[in-house]
């Protein structure tokens, strides 16, 4: 197929022609990681299927179906439903707030009879999508300098705010730094950029001692020094540095991890999976990991790149950004570079609601792909 015929409405709207437009070695890379992670939930489990491995195996195909479908639905629609989802997504928020389950101390999900979600993974794409609509249709002016830009930020804030309050600071932080990320990527000025890092950098360490519960300074203070409470709040950071530093180039072999399968290592199958993955396979088996992750990164930024609409390149970037920063964040948590915030490995971790996350908003990213010639007109999404 050429991509003269592709650019003909006519052509690339066929079913079979948008099925071969969607990235398969994309698709493969992220089943190399899922695979890779069904892997060391077998591990983990003593040489088991049960209770991870097989969940997180089936989760997988599912959501890659998922994602299949997603990538065939018109840019355009995604662009009408931008709104519809940040709004509903704002809703359940607030309705978590006064309805929600309390768990583990943190109020954060919502049941529907046998059913039960966290509504602060609706806003994750959410906010891709709101922001991407948003920036759009304005001008460049004011997305680079403007009292205008107050409206993107208060839609970055309102989640934020009310999911810190659950709360939940991983994913505010999440959904804060993917939010400001599309903001500069839309072309903040940067002298704005410059004052906000200033006044953000000046306001952390009184969030930190007189705005943050005690368990989350606890967990910060921990972070620094996490030899002054070893066999307490230090205890995860301590361990998963043993653990890593124990598998040495090569790793102590597969299921022979002494901190995973004794379990030394807490949470080892979802938030420091990693941790376990350095210990059975040393740095070159993290490194093969990380290199696939940075290819689905490449891969999903190229994606943006070659998108004809402004719509499809920030969303398709904002969703990668998200995707980077759970790698990064949780990277940094099991090496005592962050504080333990409760980010997992995606696809790698055990976890069914990030990974639909995750795959939802690749559906995104290859739909920008499959309609990358497509273009929308500012504010109702119409053909040109």
């Amino acid at each position: 197929m050429t991509v003269s015929a592709l650019t003909r409405p006519g052509e690339r709207d066929r079913l079979i022609v948008k099925i071969g437009q969607i990235d398969w070695f994309f698709a493969l890379t992220l089943c190399l990681i899922a695979g890779a992670g069904g892997l060391m939930l077998f591990s983990v489990a003593g040489s088991s299927w049960e209770p991870w491995a097989i969940n997180h195996v089936i989760r997988f195909g599912i959501c890659l179906a998922l994602m299949t479908g997603l990538a065939l639905i018109d840019i355009r629609v995604w662009f009408a439903m931008a709104y519809p989802v940040y709004a509903v997504g704002l809703l359940l928020l607030v309705a978590v707030e006064i309805i929600g389950d309390v768990r583990l101390g943190a109020q954060r999900w919502l049941s529907i009879g046998a059913f039960s979600f966290q509504p602060s993974e609706i806003m994750k794409i959410g906010i891709v999508m709101a922001l991407a609509r948003l920036y759009h249709g304005a001008p460049a002016y004011a997305a680079k300098m403007s009292w205008w830009l107050l409206i993107p930020a208060a839609m970055v804030m309102a989640p934020v705010l009310l999911v810190a309050h659950q709360p939940d600071l991983g994913t505010a932080m999440l959904i804060f730094m993917t939010g400001a990320a599309i903001i500069v990527l839309a072309g903040l000025s940067w002298r704005i950029i410059g004052v906000l890092a200033a006044i953000f950098i000046a306001v952390v360490p009184p969030f930190v001692m007189f705005g943050m519960h005690d368990y989350q300074r606890k967990r910060v203070l921990t972070f620094l020094d996490p030899e002054s409470d070893p066999s307490g709040s230090g205890y995860h950071i301590l361990q998963s540095k043993i653990a890593l530093g124990s598998g040495g180039f090569l790793g102590k072999g597969y299921g022979l991890g002494s901190q995973s399968q004794l379990n030394f290592l807490p949470e080892k199958q979802t938030d420091f999976i990693f941790a376990t993955l350095a210990e059975e396979f040393g740095f070159v088996g993290c490194m093969s990991v990380l290199v696939l992750y940075a290819a689905v990164i490449f891969m999903a930024l190229r994606t943006a790149y070659i998108s004809h609409s402004h719509f499809g390149r920030l969303a398709a970037a904002g969703v990668t950004l998200t995707f980077a920063l759970y790698v990064l964040i949780n990277g940094a948590m099991v090496m005592g570079l962050a504080p333990v915030v409760g980010v997992p490995m995606p696809l790698l971790s055990y976890g069914g609601t990030v990974m639909m996350t995750v795959m939802i908003g690749f559906g995104l990213v290859q739909s920008v792909r499959v309609h990358r010639y497509s273009e929308i007109t500012s504010g109702k999404g119409a053909l040109v």
